[in-house]
Formats: structure tokens, C-alpha cells, sequence
């Protein structure tokens, strides 16, 4: 599934284009860079998943971050919202379910593929940052951090964009995304600036909780999406997808009332309980392996497999109790 949709989406134009876009405006940004007496303002706060590292502001990383995180923390993965509809649309995610691939594969191997081409985008700037690196006045361990942040965040995006491109309508998916986002921005807040305000530093308790936010949302983006191809529901449960927009929902709530309980070091714990409640929320329905297939009901079988049987035995009889014959006179 993953290799598929990597083939399909290396030829499509919201990879090609971007991918052309993000060098040039790369080159501008290097250029506007030269021409600046200070491209980074120190901060203390350089930790992952700080997106106020991307604006101008007191903690600024330069330019070319901005062009970075513009095209693929946001562009790219924006070209997840038709992967999906593709499939429900036509129909063609009943026949995958048919094959032996299960809903978390074909989900899956969809997000590995926007993730790919999301990291391959990435990926193709590193010269850029050896260049920024040789000019001077730049951090190491900040632009690592950066570079990991694009990489964590981009996975969030592309797994809230893969679960809104489940839904029919376009309208209904930019809600989607739209509320994916706002709760995961809710909770990042929450729990960074609780961090922050602990150590008055971007440490490991800061850098913990912005790993338990991206596990969290890739889980709730991918089972939302999961939620979405079930092929049967009965009408006595809830909709599986009701199920995770409740959670996406809830989750702030649960992360605003966690990081005071802890003091502001473990509101991460919370997001791990939330992804893990999205994991398993939307199970699918099987039978023991001690229950047996129930037989074929096709039409003209019994009569056939009466024809085949052997007349029974003259002077015989069969019990219906048993299933014995018994032999008279």
C-alpha cells in the first residue's frame, strides 16, 4: 500500500510543484539571510513542537524556517485531504478489505506514503543548512531541534489531513482539519507552557510532552480515518467516527485538567491515555475462534448432496436421536 501510493504521489503535482517552489523560495531566504547583521534571537525555549520558533518575534529562527515550515508543516501535507475520498468514493476500499490487507494497513500505508514525501521535501534542504551553518552565528543543537519539529509536526498534519479526507464533502473536511488542528494546538500549549513555566527552559520534561502530543494526534488522525472505511456497524452501536471526534473533542479538557494535577510535569501522560483510547476505541467486530463459519446457504446445494447419498440399507431404518442404523428382522 505504502510503495502504491509513494509511486502515485511522486508524480502528482502537490509534490513536483512544491517541491520546486520550496528550493527557489530556500535560495531567497539564504539570500535575505546574508544581507541580516542576526539570523537567530537566543532563546531559552528552543524545544520541539515550539512553532513560535517559526515567527518573527522574540524567538525567531531565521528565514529559511519560515519557508520550511510554511511549505511543509502546511502545503504538503494539505495534499493528504483527497487520498481518501478516492477510495470511498468509488468504493474500492471494500475490495482492499477483501484482500488481506485490515482498515489499520491501508490507513497506514497512506500516511507512510504523505509522510515520505513530506520528509523527502525535507530531506533535500540539508545542503541549505550546511550553508547557514558555514556562514556562523548559528546553533547547532537549535536548527536539530527545528529539523525535528517539521519532521514530528508534519506528521500530525498529515495524519489530521488523511482523517478529514474521509469525509465526502469538501466543506466537511476543511471543518475537520480545522478542528484537528485547534485541538492539537490546544493541547501542545497546554502542556509546553506548563513544561515551560516548571524549568524556565525548553528541557527533557519540555521536550517529553512534545513527543506525547505527536504519538497522541497520529493515532487520533489515522483511527479517525480508520473509522471511516468500517464496513459494517450495527444499529446498535455508535458510529465509529462519532466515537473519535468525541475524543479530539475531549482531549483538551482532559490535558487542561491533567497538567495542574501533575504541576505541570506529566500532562503528557493525559495525551498518551487520549491516543490509546483512540487506538482501540473503533474495534472491529469478530466471532471466537471457537465458533464455526456458519455453511453456505446456496441454492440448489441440499438437493444436489441428496442425489449424491447412497440409498440406505433394505430393512434399515435411521434414528434422528443417534444417527445410527438399525437393522429390523
Amino acid at each position: 500500500m505504502t510503495v502504491k501510493e509513494l509511486r502515485q504521489g511522486l508524480r502528482r503535482g502537490i509534490f513536483i510543484y512544491p517541491f520546486i517552489g520550496i528550493h527557489l523560495l530556500a535560495i531567497v531566504a539564504m539570500a535575505a539571510e546574508f544581507q541580516m547583521k542576526e539570523v537567530e534571537t537566543f532563546t531559552e525555549y528552543a524545544g520541539l513542537l515550539n512553532l513560535f520558533l517559526f515567527l518573527p518575534g522574540e524567538m525567531f529562527s531565521g528565514v529559511f524556517w519560515v519557508v520550511a515550515g510554511a511549505v511543509c508543516l502546511l502545503l504538503m501535507p494539505l495534499g493528504g485531504l483527497a487520498l481518501m475520498g478516492q477510495e470511498l468514493e468509488d468504493g474500492n476500499h471494500e475490495l482492499l478489505l477483501m484482500t488481506p490487507l485490515s482498515r489499520w494497513k491501508v490507513v497506514r500505508g497512506k500516511f507512510l506514503a504523505l509522510w515520505g514525501l513530506c520528509l523527502l521535501t525535507a530531506s533535500s534542504l540539508l545542503p541549505y543548512l550546511i550553508v547557514r551553518y558555514l556562514i556562523g552565528g548559528i546553533d547547532v543543537w537549535r536548527n536539530v531541534i527545528m529539523a525535528f519539529t517539521v519532521v514530528l509536526f508534519s506528521a500530525m498534519m498529515c495524519a489530521g489531513a488523511i482523517g478529514a479526507s474521509s469525509f465526502k464533502r469538501i466543506s466537511l473536511r476543511i471543518i475537520i482539519l480545522l478542528l484537528f488542528t485547534g485541538s492539537m494546538l490546544v493541547s501542545l500549549y497546554v502542556v509546553e507552557i506548563g513544561a515551560a513555566l516548571l524549568t524556565k527552559r525548553a528541557g527533557w520534561v519540555f521536550n517529553l510532552n512534545g513527543l506525547s502530543v505527536a504519538f497522541c494526534y497520529i493515532m487520533l488522525g489515522l483511527a479517525l480515518a480508520r473509522s471511516r472505511i468500517r464496513l459494517v456497524v450495527h444499529h446498535y452501536e455508535l458510529k465509529p467516527s462519532w466515537m473519535i471526534l468525541g475524543v479530539l473533542l475531549l482531549t483538551p479538557f482532559v490535558v487542561l485538567m491533567a497538567t495542574p494535577m501533575t504541576l505541570g510535569h506529566a500532562g503528557g501522560v493525559a495525551l498518551i491515555g487520549m491516543g490509546l483510547v483512540g487506538w482501540f476505541a473503533d474495534r472491529s467486530p469478530k466471532a471466537p475462534k471457537w465458533v464455526e463459519a456458519p455453511v453456505a446457504s446456496i441454492p440448489g446445494a441440499e438437493r444436489g448432496r441428496a442425489e449424491n447419498e447412497p440409498p440406505p440399507l433394505p430393512g434399515s431404518t435411521i434414528q434422528a436421536e443417534t444417527g445410527s442404523p438399525r437393522v429390523e428382522g
